[in-house]
C-alpha cells in the first residue's frame, strides 16, 4: 500500500504539473485578448479560440530546433530543464487540502521551496552563456541580479508568516492560519507575491528578457520545444508562486463547507492570484533596470523587515 500511495502521489503531481500551468496559459490569451482588444486568439478553433494553445503547441514542435555553432551544446541544450523541473519538485511538497493531501510533507517545507525555487534561475543563466550571444549573456546576468536582490525580500516574508505559526512546515503553516491573519500579514502577503512576480520575470519585472532592448534575453537564440519548455517553466513558476502565496497568507484550504472540499479553495485561491498576475502583465508597463533593483531595496527589504518587526511584537504581546 506504501508503494501504491507513492506512486499515486507522483501521478498526481505530475498531471497537475502538465495541465494546470498549460490552463493558466490559455487564460493568459483569453484574459489578454480581452483587456487589450486582441483579435487573433478569439479566433483558433471557432468558439473562444479554444484552439489556440493547441496551434501554439503544433507552431513550436513544427519549428527547427537550432543550435548556435559558438555555443556550449550541452549546458544549451540542458538549461530548459533546469529552468523548468525545480517547479515540479516544489510541487510535490506543497498542500493542497487536509488529512495528507500533499505529494510529501517536509518538515521544514517553506525552507525546501525557496532553496529549490532558487535553483530555476540557473537555467536562464545556462542559457545566457552557452548561447554565445552578447544579448543572451546580458539577460542571463541581469536575470541573476534580479534573482539575488528579490530572493531576500521574498525569505523575510515567508520567515514572517512562518513566526507567526510557530514552524516552517507548510501545512503546519496552514493548520496554525487564523482569518485575523489577512490584515497582520497583509504587507508580507505583497512582498512575497512581488518577489515571486520578479523572480520569475513576469512584467512588470522582466527587464531580463525584453524583446524591444535585449532581444528576449537568455532566450534569444531558442527555438521549437526548447523555447516552449521556457514557456512552460514561466507558467509552472505562476503556478508554485500563486500556490505558495495562498498556502501561506490566504488559509490555503480553508474555507466554508467541509474539509472534504479544502482542495477546491486552494485551487480558487491560486487561479485567482494567477489572473492577478496576468492582469499586472497588461497594466503596468515594463520597469527600467535601475527602477527593478531600487524597488527591490529601498521598496520591498524595508517593508519585509516591517513585517517581520510587526509579526515579532505581536507573537510576544499574544504570548
Amino acid at each position: 500500500m506504501n508503494l501504491i500511495d507513492t506512486l499515486l502521489r507522483c501521478v498526481g503531481t505530475l498531471v497537475a504539473f502538465l495541465t494546470l500551468p498549460l490552463v493558466i496559459g490559455q487564460t493568459e490569451h483569453k484574459v489578454m485578448a480581452h483587456m487589450q482588444g486582441r483579435l487573433g486568439p478569439m479566433y483558433a478553433g471557432g468558439f473562444h479560440g479554444w484552439a489556440q494553445l493547441v496551434a501554439d503547441g503544433v507552431k513550436f514542435a513544427q519549428k527547427e530546433d537550432i543550435v548556435p555553432a559558438g555555443a556550449d551544446r550541452r549546458v544549451f541544450q540542458l538549461a530548459p530543464a533546469v529552468a523548468l523541473l525545480p517547479y515540479l519538485v516544489v510541487l510535490l511538497v506543497i498542500p493542497i487540502g487536509p488529512n495528507g493531501l500533499v505529494g510529501q510533507a517536509v518538515d521544514a517545507g517553506l525552507f525546501f521551496v525557496l532553496a529549490v525555487m532558487g535553483i530555476g534561475v540557473l537555467g536562464s543563466l545556462m542559457a545566457g552563456w552557452a548561447s554565445a550571444n552578447k544579448f543572451s549573456l546580458l539577460g542571463g546576468l541581469r536575470a541573476a541580479a534580479q534573482l539575488m536582490s528579490y530572493e531576500l525580500p521574498m525569505l523575510l516574508a515567508a520567515a514572517s508568516v512562518a513566526m507567526a505559526a510557530g514552524t516552517v512546515s507548510l501545512t503546519g503553516i496552514v493548520d496554525g492560519f487564523h482569518w485575523w491573519w489577512l490584515p497582520w500579514q497583509a504587507i508580507g502577503a505583497f512582498v512575497f507575491f512581488t518577489a515571486g512576480l520578479a523572480e520569475l520575470q513576469r512584467p512588470p519585472f522582466d527587464m531580463p528578457v525584453a524583446d524591444s532592448e535585449i532581444i528576449f534575453g537568455a532566450y534569444t537564440e531558442y527555438t521549437g520545444l526548447r523555447f516552449a519548455l521556457f514557456l512552460l517553466s514561466e507558467y509552472a513558476g505562476i503556478l508554485v508562486v500563486s500556490a505558495l502565496t495562498a498556502v501561506l497568507f490566504l488559509g490555503g484550504w480553508h474555507g466554508p463547507g467541509p474539509d472534504s472540499l479544502g482542495w477546491l479553495w486552494t485551487l480558487l485561491k491560486t487561479f485567482a492570484l494567477a489572473f492577478v498576475v496576468i492582469w499586472i502583465r497588461v497594466t503596468y508597463p515594463r520597469l527600467r533596470e535601475d527602477q527593478l533593483m531600487k524597488f527591490a531595496w529601498t521598496g520591498l527589504i524595508p517593508l519585509a523587515l516591517l513585517q517581520l518587526a510587526l509579526t515579532g511584537i505581536i507573537k510576544v504581546a499574544i504570548s
